[in-house]
């Protein structure tokens, strides 16, 4: 007698076939995806071979961030790159700035990058020797800076930056600075006064004992000068040692740098001997001492010169004409390197030993 099969067996294996079929399929679509984001994952950017410039704005979210991406060819799966950053765990993490994309970048790299806040940084340097009118000039003309400091003078400065009661020049260490986007002038410059201060701080701390000089911003002035006097790095210990010396000799510095800042916007160029006798704050040839303030902004080299200045007792100095210097003890001996070295004089005899830093 034969055994008919009740309908609902054949629906259970008609179920469970198809139900198989679901699954393996399911299984080869979920490994399919698996290994596309896994390719996703390793791949490279879609930026040019120089790299670009990427800006995240303040607030952008994953899903965001991801769909601007795609619009923009950056990324080909914005889907991969939301799951991407949810496995990563850097949805809420993700900092604003400008960044620096580059063909061997990879998502993961990219979303690592953001949560880092790695943005690209700007840079402006500020030169030895400038006064704070030429870094005004400089900060002004930045196109990396935030201007909140435009249109004011220098006193005005100063007051926003919090130092309204400090006369601006050499307060601001010469340096090559570092930035993000958004960085203001204000937070740039406050920036410089602070180095500057660190700086001198130390220095001051290190000095040479019995110098004639009763405070770090005394040392600021002096080193100014050295700073305007010679760009040679080795040569400045000397330079400072000729002023400190004159300072302990009750000498006058009777140094141009100075008169030529006390000219102001009248200096044309040249030196006169007019300008030498026209008495100014500045002028070392008519006044004692230090002038008031600093002339420039030193470098370190030039504060550390001053600090530990080479005394070997030259009270002179003048210019050879190839940036570097002849120093003498005497004034008769000065007076014969100027013939010699500044009037052309041939047949000069000149007594000083070698004078190599």
């Amino acid at each position: 007698m034969a055994v008919t099969e009740k309908p609902h067996g054949k629906l259970h294996r008609l179920f469970t076939r198809v139900l198989a079929v679901l699954i393996l399929g399911g299984l080869v679509v979920a490994a399919v995806y698996l290994s596309q984001y896994q390719n996703f994952r390793n791949s490279h950017l879609k930026v040019p071979e120089a790299g670009r410039i990427y800006e995240v704005s303040p607030g952008t979210s994953l899903n965001r961030l991801a769909h601007d991406l795609h619009q923009e060819a950056i990324i080909a799966h914005p889907l991969f790159f939301i799951l991407l950053g949810r496995e990563l765990d850097v949805a809420r993490r993700l900092q604003a700035g400008q960044y620096r994309l580059d063909p061997a970048m990879t998502p993961q790299a990219l979303l690592e990058t953001l949560a880092r806040g790695a943005v690209v940084q700007h840079t402006l340097t500020l030169i030895e020797g400038q006064t704070f009118r030429e870094i005004l000039e400089l900060v002004n003309a930045s196109d990396e800076l935030t201007h909140t400091l435009q249109h004011l003078d220098a006193g005005e400065v100063m007051a926003a930056l919090g130092y309204g009661d400090e006369h601006p020049e050499g307060r601001f260490l010469p340096d090559t600075y570092h930035f993000p986007l958004e960085t203001t002038d204000k937070e740039f410059l406050q920036r410089a006064y602070r180095a500057m201060n660190d700086l001198l701080a130390a220095e001051w701390a290190d000095r040479e004992a019995d110098l004639p000089l009763e405070s770090p911003y005394e040392a600021l002035i002096l080193a100014s000068i050295v700073e305007k006097e010679t760009g040679l790095t080795a040569e400045r210990p000397l330079i400072a040692g000729v002023f400190i010396s004159r300072l302990e000799a009750d000498m006058r510095l009777q140094t141009d740098p100075t008169v030529i800042y006390g000219m102001g916007e009248s200096f044309d160029g040249n030196i006169r001997t007019r300008d030498l006798r026209a008495d100014t704050p500045y002028n070392t040839y008519t006044r004692d001492g230090l002038p008031p303030t600093p002339i420039a902004m030193p470098g370190a080299d030039a504060i550390r010169a001053v600090l530990h200045p080479d005394k070997r007792g030259y009270l002179y100095f003048v210019a050879r004409g190839n940036g570097a210097h002849y120093f003498s003890h005497t004034l008769e001996e000065h007076n014969r390197a100027v013939q010699k070295f500044q009037l052309g004089k041939k047949n000069i005899k000149l007594s000083e030993p070698d004078q190599t830093p």
